[in-house]
C-alpha cells in the first residue's frame, strides 16, 4: 500500500481521532463537491492515545457502526498516520534517477535518509521536482510510518467492512482541506496569510497557510478534554456521559456560567498566545484570517470570545461552504460537527486526485 499513490477508486476520508471516528463522502457535483455521506461515532477514553490506537476492536466497531449509519456508495478508505511513529522528511537525490532506482537505494538503507535507525517500517516517497540549489539533484518527499501503526489502522478499517485504499499523511490531508477552504472563500484573496486554529480533544494546533503551502506549524497540549474533565468532575458523570452531555446539552443551569464560560475564556486565551507566537519567531506576514476548527469550534459564543482578545478576521471553519449535501444527509448536524471535519474532508478529497 502506498501512502501517496491513489488507484482509480471513489473513497470514503476516515479520521480516526482521539475522541470520535468521522466519516465522510464526497462526489463530484458540477464545478463544486456534493457531501454524499457523513457520520461520527464517539470512542471511550483512551480507546485512541497520542494518535495511536489502543483498542483495536473498540475502533474497528466505532467505524462499523458509522459505515451502518452513514451507507456510503464507496467501499474504499482513506485514511491517515500521525504522531511520533510517523516521519516525513525532504531529501535530495541525483537526479535521473527511476521510482524503482530510488525505492531500492532508499530500502537499502532507509537510516541516512531519515536521520534515524527504525525497525520494522513501511517507507514511501514522492519525486517534488528539481532542488533550487542543486538544479541536477531533485528534492524527494520521503515518508515513513512504523509498521505497527500502519496495521492497526488497515485492521480497524477491515473490521468496519471497508477496505484501505490510500495512506495519506494527516498533515497533508488537513493541507488538502485548508487549500480548498481558502480558494473557496470570497473572503479571502489569493496570497493572503491565513491561519487555522484546531482545538482538539488533548491539544490546540496552529497552521499557517502562506504561498498556498503550511508554512508555519505550533501546537500545545490543551484542548476540549479539560472541558469534559470538568463537566466530569462537577456532576458526577463518566467520561462518555460527559462527553454526550457537552455535544447535545441536558446540563444543569449553573453549567454556563460556572464552566463554560471560564472555558471559553481560556480558549481565547490559548489561541491569542498563539497568535502571539507567530508573529514573534515567524518571518511570515500578517494573518488577515484566522479559521477556528475543532469540536469547539462549535460552542456558542466561542468567536465571540476569541475575536475580542484576538481582533482581526476571526471565523469558524466550513469545508462544506458552498457544496451541495445530499436529501440523506442532516444538513444541521453536519454544518454543526464541521469544525472537526476538516481532515476527513481532506482525505474524501483524495477521491478526485489526478491519476
Amino acid at each position: 500500500m502506498s501512502l501517496f499513490s491513489l488507484k482509480p477508486d471513489p473513497v470514503v476520508g476516515i479520521d480516526i481521532s482521539s475522541t470520535a471516528v468521522k466519516l465522510l463522502e464526497l462526489s463530484k457535483a458540477g464545478k463544486g463537491y456534493k457531501v454524499e455521506s457523513y457520520a461520527m461515532e464517539p470512542l471511550p477514553e483512551n480507546a485512541v492515545e497520542d494518535k495511536n490506537i489502543a483498542e483495536v476492536e473498540i475502533v474497528g466497531e466505532a467505524i462499523d457502526r458509522a459505515v451502518k449509519r452513514a451507507k456510503p456508495k464507496a467501499q474504499f478508505a482513506a485514511l491517515a498516520v500521525a504522531g511520533p511513529t510517523v516521519i516525513t522528511k525532504t531529501i535530495q537525490m541525483d537526479g535521473g534517477m527511476t521510482d524503482e532506482d530510488i525505492k531500492e537505494q532508499i530500502e537499502g538503507d532507509p537510516a541516512p535518509y531519515l536521520g534515524q535507525d527504525i525497525d520494522d517500517i513501511h517507507l514511501d516517497f514522492q519525486v517534488i521536482g528539481p532542488n533550487e540549489k542543486e538544479p541536477e539533484r531533485v528534492d524527494i518527499l520521503l515518508a515513513a510510518c512504523v509498521s505497527e501503526t500502519l496495521e492497526a489502522r488497515t485492521t480497524v478499517i477491515e473490521i468496519g467492512g471497508l477496505k484501505s485504499k490510500v495512506v495519506d499523511i494527516e498533515k497533508n490531508a488537513l493541507e488538502n482541506a485548508f487549500l480548498m477552504v481558502a480558494q473557496n472563500d470570497p473572503e479571502i484573496n489569493e496570497g493572503e496569510t491565513i491561519a487555522l486554529i484546531e482545538v482538539g480533544a488533548t491539544t490546540t494546533t496552529m497552521n499557517v497557510l502562506g504561498e498556498q503551502t503550511i508554512v508555519y506549524v505550533r501546537e500545545e497540549m490543551f484542548g476540549g478534554k479539560q472541558l469534559t474533565e470538568q463537566i466530569q468532575a462537577q456532576y458526577g458523570l463518566s467520561y462518555e456521559e460527559a462527553n454526550l452531555a457537552k455535544r447535545n446539552g441536558g446540563l444543569p443551569e449553573d453549567y454556563e456560567s460556572d464552566i463554560l464560560e471560564p472555558f471559553k475564556i481560556e480558549v481565547a486565551q490559548q489561541i491569542s498566545r498563539m497568535v502571539q507566537y507567530y508573529y514573534a519567531a515567524s518571518q511570515y506576514g500578517k494573518l488577515s484570517h484566522i479559521l477556528v476548527a475543532g469540536g469547539c469550534a462549535s460552542i456558542q459564543g466561542i468567536i465571540e470570545q476569541i475575536n475580542n482578545r484576538v481582533g482581526g478576521h476571526v471565523s469558524i471553519v466550513n469545508p462544506f461552504a458552498g457544496m451541495s449535501v445530499a436529501p440523506r444527509v442532516s444538513k444541521k448536524a453536519l454544518m454543526s460537527d464541521a469544525p472537526a471535519l476538516m481532515i476527513a474532508c481532506g482525505l474524501a478529497l483524495r477521491t478526485f486526485d489526478e491519476y
